[in-house]
């Protein structure tokens, strides 16, 4: 019996390991998992928008967050070494436009966002 109630315990346990898919928890940290192509479109998607809102005159504050969330969806861009690299120097740009509007110096946050905007678009002929 007791060699019994161990069997049945052991398939229960593989059973409902086995029956969840991997999908599942591919991305176990809260973010929506994309392909690269749309994660490269979500990124420029968001640079737009802060651009968008530079040049409507939102605050700097709210730039700032806007650029965040650019900075964020970039992380989602997942190839191979060749695109990773590119992604870096991309966000470099990113990075500097962000300290640029926590300055107030939205002028130099939007040069900045072109280029890292040119930066990421060129993302796609690497993939």
């Amino acid at each position: 019996m007791k060699l019994l109630k161990s069997a049945v315990v052991a398939f229960v346990l593989a059973l409902t390991m086995g029956s969840f898919s991997s999908a599942v928890v591919a991305c176990e940290d809260g973010r929506t998992c994309f392909g690269p192509e749309q994660a490269i479109d979500l990124t420029l998607g968001k640079i737009a928008e802060a651009m968008k809102a530079i040049n409507d005159g939102s605050d700097a504050q709210d730039v700032q967050k806007l650029i965040k969330k650019a900075m964020d969806a970039q992380k989602e861009i997942n190839a191979n070494d060749l695109v990773s690299r590119f992604r870096q120097k991309a966000n470099k740009h990113l990075r500097k436009a962000r300290k640029a509007a926590k300055k107030g110096d939205l002028v130099e946050a939007t040069e900045l966002l072109e280029k890292g905007e040119k930066g990421f678009e060129g993302l796609k002929s690497k993939l």
